[in-house]
């Protein structure tokens, strides 16, 4: 996954992290002199060096040796006087690459009291619970930290801590909001790796070693690709992994997008004996570059030029004749079960592009998302219940074909087993967060910062939660502000880009990216399935490029969108595109052969 603009505008706030559990003096592989280790201390300097303010509860040696001095000088270290002798220790060897503890002593670290901890932990945007060497005292703090106010609550494990405690283990996970574990943790948990679900409102993050990371939310798991490192100490790349991770998290960062910005990191950390790559104060290494798909900032600018001096291009407001009539009282629960639907409107055949969905509802043909829309309506007008939580729980598929079916009585819909499938766990994620859409909003409404507080909670309820870039999210967010109900506030952070296959499509042929690899660019023109790799190069250069759009013309990223969104019409899938209808024609690249992305999905 790469994104050079994963949380956006907000990472200009300083984030603060509470990191409890501490640092140690290690021996590495038989070396006569100790070095700087611990799971706190690679945790806490991993958040550190992504840019967070980091408070670390944990006994704090006196003298400090050394080897600590450079994290002493970093962090606010909070906890217990104790010497350097009474601090963890361990001795750790390598072998194919892996750590294996020789010999372990937690010290002081055991004798840890929650009682101390800071009386109001709701300063902190997490506070994360590193294993502290007994799994009953890690819950003890879980149950402390909770009482004291903490926001969101993080936790790590062991494997031979979890054959301990079990039962803390089991209680622990279930309740942490984050929980970070390796494969191995993962299988003693949950028996097997296709077990692995969380419960509503959480978030696993499984490190697989050079293998990557898996990102659990609910049902739906996400793969992270390794990245290539030259392996001289693998110590702590999980808790540099974890850091780094809830740092991004604590921006605003969609769960999946953090995480693969901190695993650069975490690659970086095993290059180097012990923590010294997370003791330095240089830039942060960069995503892997993907060379398949590229921004073009040349066309970019171009068309953002042209795209700054027409005045009539304003954001839609979403109102009209297939969408509900301002101040209907159902309305937010219209919008938020009928946006997560809005994706998949098209039908393969042999593996190739065949046509997009196209049918006639309510004596007029509709296309795609209006279709869609006003399909909605119809709970809309009849029974609203429906729309709310409890009602798209409940639904059966006898519900779905009944609201959907066009005029001719039959299904146009390409995927309705999947419409079934979302709109199933929207509402079994609301129900079991105790949230509807009004809920929500009061949340949205009263937080300082409206768009992070409305994607944090999105990022919890199925139909949203599995996309990285925020497709949908995005459009409910524009949805909200854009009607005449003014339902949410603009906010200075912006929403990000919209990216559908109407943008992607209008990206492709105007030029904005660039496919440089061939075998994609002949996948894209023939209008084959891609792989999920594929598609995500191309979704991924389109959300830059249109990022960049937004920058440098000025306009909101509602008019943006509806601008590209209408040019749907001027650029269509089965047509001849219309370039003199089009108001960025003399910046177009004119790559009419090229064809957005074809891969199903339940992103757009």
């Amino acid at each position: 996954m790469h994104n050079d603009n994963f949380c956006g505008h907000w990472c200009v706030t300083e984030v603060r992290i509470l990191i409890i559990g501490g640092a140690s003096l290690d021996t590495l592989d038989g070396a006569d002199h100790l070095l700087a280790g611990g799971a706190g201390l690679y945790t806490a300097m991993a958040s550190h060096r992504s840019g967070a303010a980091v408070t670390l509860y944990a006994p704090r040696p006196d003298p400090m040796p050394p080897a600590l001095q450079y994290v002493a000088d970093s962090l606010e270290w909070l906890g217990p006087t104790v010497t350097a002798e009474d601090l963890p220790h361990f001795e750790i060897a390598y072998e194919d690459s892996r750590t294996t503890y020789v010999q372990a002593s937690f010290g002081a670290e055991e004798s840890l009291s929650p009682e101390k901890l800071p009386s109001d932990l709701s300063v902190f945007d997490c506070v994360h619970l590193i294993p502290l060497g007994n799994l009953r005292q890690q819950h003890a703090f879980m149950i402390a930290c909770r009482e004291r106010g903490a926001r969101r609550i993080s936790a790590g494990t062991a494997l031979h801590l979890i054959d301990k405690w079990p039962d803390d283990a089991a209680a622990v996970l279930d309740g942490s909001d984050l929980f970070f574990m390796n494969e191995e943790e993962a299988v003693r948990l949950f028996d097997s790796m296709e077990n692995v679900r969380s419960r509503a409102g959480q978030t696993l993050f499984i490190t697989r070693g050079s293998q990557g990371a898996t990102v659990i939310q609910g049902d739906s798991a996400t793969q992270l690709p390794g990245i290539a490192a030259i392996v001289v100490d693998p110590t702590g790349a999980g808790d540099t992994f974890c850091g780094a991770t809830l740092v991004g998290l604590a921006h605003g960062a969609h769960p999946v997008m953090a995480a693969s910005q901190a695993m650069p990191l975490a690659a970086e950390s095993i290059e180097a004996v012990g923590p010294a790559a997370l003791m330095m104060s240089s830039a942060l290494p960069p995503q892997p570059p993907d060379d398949r798909v590229q921004t073009n900032r040349l066309n970019v600018n171009s068309v953002a030029k042209l795209i700054s001096g027409i005045t009539d291009i304003m954001p839609f407001m979403f109102t009209g004749p297939d969408l509900p009539t301002p101040g209907h009282p159902a309305a937010l629960d219209y919008f938020f079960a009928s946006t997560l639907q809005q994706f998949g409107f098209w039908t393969e055949a042999d593996g190739r592009y065949e046509r997009p969905l196209i049918a006639s509802l309510d004596g007029e043909e509709r296309k795609g998302a209006f279709y869609l829309f006003r399909a909605w309506l119809r709970w809309l007008e009849k029974d609203p219940h429906k729309l709310t939580p409890a009602g798209q729980a409940e639904l059966g598929k006898a519900d779905m074909l009944a609201v959907l079916r066009s005029d001719d009585g039959s299904d146009p819909m390409p995927a309705i087993d999947l419409h079934l499938e979302l709109a199933r766990q929207y509402g079994r994620d609301m129900l079991a967060l105790d949230l509807t859409p009004q809920s929500i909003m009061e949340q949205v409404n009263a937080s300082a910062t409206p768009l992070r507080a409305l994607f944090g909670l999105l990022d919890k309820i199925g139909g949203f939660k599995e996309d990285p870039l925020r497709k949908k999210s995005g459009l409910l967010a524009m949805i909200l502000q854009q009607r005449p109900e003014a339902f949410m506030s603009n906010d200075d952070a912006g929403v990000p880009p919209v990216v559908d296959y109407h943008v992607m499509r209008s990206c492709l042929r105007m030029g904005l990216i660039d496919v440089r690899d061939k075998g994609l660019a002949a996948k894209l023109t023939r209008r084959e399935l891609l792989s999920r790799s594929e598609e995500w190069a191309v979704r991924a250069a389109a959300h830059d490029a249109v990022r960049q759009v937004v920058d440098q013309s000025g306009k909101s990223m509602g008019a943006v969108d509806w601008f590209f969104f209408q040019a749907r019409k001027r650029c269509p899938e089965m047509s001849e595109p219309q370039c003199q209808e089009c108001a960025v024609d003399t910046a177009c690249a004119h790559r009419k052969e090229l064809f957005q992305p074809v891969r199903r999905t339940t992103y757009y």
